[in-house]
């Protein structure tokens, strides 16, 4: 909850409130994927937040690293301390922007949307697909994009090689709601 509030703060620190309608969603669901050898790893999360300013077009999602839930609590551990080091880097971030016009009537668009992506302390700048959803006031997104070891300095033993891919797939979803700040 704290960071939820944090991540709005932000927001409305911007000048979102006074420029157009805000949502919001609690439950951004993530899955991260990967292909190796000797084992595929598959980790989900529903604890992720997301702000989306619907007339500026501006996005940040914010996932907690630790929410992450493996089959195998040892993976876990190992993702945990070993690779993503979620103690020192307790979030993974994408704060953007929807490249071009965001319409909020009825259907369902292919969009882009441009800006950092910040995965174990390092922000690299991405474009990444998706498409919005809307159907009777309730905005969803989906997306899919790859992110490799490498970009975010996520080291893997030569030990370990075999098992972890070098490249991460990972999916997003969420629905979102009209923001209404609570009543004092």
């Amino acid at each position: 909850m704290k960071t939820s509030g944090l991540l709005l703060c932000l927001f409305f620190a911007l000048g979102a409130h006074a420029q157009g309608t805000v949502y919001t969603s609690k439950e951004i669901k993530s899955r991260i994927y990967s292909e190796a050898p000797m084992e595929n790893i598959e980790a989900v999360s529903a604890k992720g937040i997301s702000v989306l300013n619907a007339a500026t077009g501006e996005i940040q999602v914010t996932i907690p690293i630790r929410s992450f839930q493996f089959k195998k609590s040892l993976m876990q551990e190992h993702f945990n301390e070993n690779y993503l080091e979620s103690d020192k880097y307790p979030n993974a971030v994408f704060k953007g922007r929807i490249n071009g016009p965001l319409t909020l009537t009825d259907g369902e668009y292919k969009v882009t949307v441009t800006g950092d992506l910040d995965v174990h302390g390092v922000k690299q700048q991405r474009t990444i697909s998706g498409t919005i959803r809307i159907s009777k006031g309730v905005v969803s997104i989906n997306s899919v994009f790859m992110v490799m070891c490498k970009d975010h300095n996520i080291k893997i033993p030569t030990l370990v090689f075999k098992n972890i891919a070098e490249s991460i797939q990972v999916s997003i979803s969420g629905n979102y709601t009209i923001y209404s700040a609570p009543k004092p």
